[in-house]
């Protein structure tokens, strides 16, 4: 399970070091397969690849001539990119993906659970923002009664 944000810094190639906690994980997880995508809120998504295949079934199983379903497997599926950990554990982010989300030098990892998000520096703080911003307003129905 892949939790908490880390810092991090994408080198001159465009390669991201994974944080040492997550690298056996993801390399167990995914025999050393990891898939890269776009996210509709301008961030990547980073995947072991057999968690991204039933997402990526479910999508292509949507109508492709239907608008919004087009849409999104344009989307998800258009920009994901198969990657690996090299030896350094750092994976290389495909220069679309880094202009798609805006990444420079200083980017975010975080941890979603089953995979991960790849953040701008600005992108991630305004994800913060509009976190405080929501308040008491935070939690969706079904998550009311959430204690924490």
């Amino acid at each position: 399970m892949f939790q908490g944000a880390a810092a991090l810094n994408l080198d001159a190639k465009g390669r991201m070091a994974v944080p040492a906690r997550h690298r056996e994980a993801l390399q167990a997880l995914g025999d050393g397969r990891l898939v890269l995508t776009a996210h509709p809120h301008r961030c990547l998504l980073l995947y072991p690849a057999p968690a991204w295949e039933p997402i990526r079934a479910k999508i292509l199983a949507a109508p492709s001539l239907e608008t919004q379903s087009a849409m999104l497997r344009r989307l998800l599926v258009g920009f994901a990119v198969d990657a690996e950990m090299d030896a350094a554990g750092r994976v290389l982010v495909s220069p679309e993906l880094r202009a798609y989300a805006g990444l420079e030098k200083e980017v975010w990892l975080v941890g979603q659970g089953g995979n991960f998000e790849i953040w701008s520096d600005a992108g991630w703080k305004q994800q913060q923002e509009a976190i405080f911003a929501l308040g008491d307003k935070l939690l969706p129905p079904g998550l009311e009664n959430l204690t924490l």
